[in-house]
């Protein structure tokens, strides 16, 4: 079987009110990571100030502060300046954002199988959880 160091990942914009996430944020990142879904590479924060200007910072230097005390990043810096600037686009002023870059732990196993056996993904496509659950409530009235 080939045997990737990493699976596939992606990158979540996650929005929130104020400066730093609340609890409840914090608390829905750690259950992703400690439940073994996902690996968390990387995490920056983005604030949109209410004149549009933008400030970011990393995880390192807030860690305990916002809460991510023992949260261990496996590959700090994979979102680049590029990827940050074009995410910062989509937070309005007045808000913030963590970058999350996870890794599909799941997947690495599957794209491990696939390389083996030469075969390969087509296509993807990640229909939104808002999207899914109003079509199968209409489906199901």
């Amino acid at each position: 079987m080939a045997d990737f160091e990493y699976g596939p990942v992606e990158m979540l914009l996650i929005g929130f009110e104020g400066e730093r996430p609340g609890p409840a944020v914090v608390e829905a990142i750690a259950d992703l990571i400690e439940g073994g879904l996902v690996r968390l590479l990387d995490l920056t924060f983005i604030t949109r100030n209410e004149l549009g200007e933008v400030s970011t910072v990393e995880i390192e230097d807030v860690s305990d502060e916002y809460g991510f005390g023992g949260v261990e990043l496996e590959a700090t810096g994979l979102a680049a300046d590029e990827d940050i600037a074009e995410f910062a686009e989509s937070v309005p002023p007045g808000t913030s954002a963590a970058l999350v870059v996870v890794e599909l732990v799941w997947a690495k196993n599957l794209a491990s199988k696939l390389a083996q056996s030469n075969g390969t993904v087509l296509g993807f496509e990640r229909i939104p959880a808002p999207i899914v659950n109003a079509a199968l409530a209409e489906i199901t009235d």
